[in-house]
């Protein structure tokens, strides 16, 4: 089920991933969940953001490239 966080002063998208979803490379998440916020860099206090759910990796993700067929 998604959540919501409420930006900081001067949140960036990568600092907001590290923080809701445990790490950086989820930034891309963030923007995709949140079109209307996609140009700001730096935001300032109060803007509420959807924190969506990461999708539970299938098996085929964590084999090795040789063994998905």
């Amino acid at each position: 089920m998604a959540s919501s966080y409420t930006t900081r002063s001067r949140d960036t998208w990568d600092a907001i991933a590290l923080r809701t979803l445990g790490s950086e490379i989820y930034a891309d998440v963030l923007l995709d969940a949140n079109p209307a916020h996609n140009r700001v860099v730096l935001f300032d206090a109060g803007t509420v953001l959807v924190v969506p759910d990461l999708p539970t990796p299938s098996r085929a993700d964590s084999l090795p490239p040789w063994r998905v067929a």
